[in-house]
C-alpha cells in the first residue's frame, strides 16, 4: 500500500472531520483516522528528537527534549481523543 499524497491526506482528514462534526461517523472511521493521524504526528516528533539525540552524542539538552516529547505522547494516550486540538487540519 502506498502512502497518500499530501493532497489525499488533507482531503481524507477533512472528510473525517466532516463525518465527526455532522454525526455521520456511525462506524467511527473518521474518529479512528483523525486520532491515528494526531498520534502519528506526535510519534514522528519523538522519532525526530531521538535521531537528533543520537546524532549529537546524546547531549543532555537533547535528552531532555526527547523525554518531554515522550511524556507528551503518554499524556495524549491517557487523555484520549484530542477534540480541542483541531486534529492538525490547519
Amino acid at each position: 500500500m502506498g502512502t497518500p499524497t499530501k493532497y489525499e491526506l488533507q482531503r481524507a482528514l477533512a472528510r473525517a472531520a466532516h463525518l465527526r462534526e455532522s454525526g455521520q461517523d456511525c462506524y467511527f472511521i473518521g474518529k479512528a483516522l483523525l486520532n491515528g493521524h494526531y498520534r502519528l504526528e506526535h510519534l514522528e516528533k519523538v522519532l525526530a528528537l531521538t535521531e537528533t539525540y543520537l546524532k549529537f552524542g546524546q547531549d543532555e539538552q537533547e535528552h531532555g527534549r526527547l523525554l518531554k516529547a515522550i511524556a507528551e505522547y503518554h499524556r495524549l494516550c491517557e487523555r484520549g481523543e484530542p477534540e480541542a486540538e483541531g486534529f492538525g487540519l490547519e
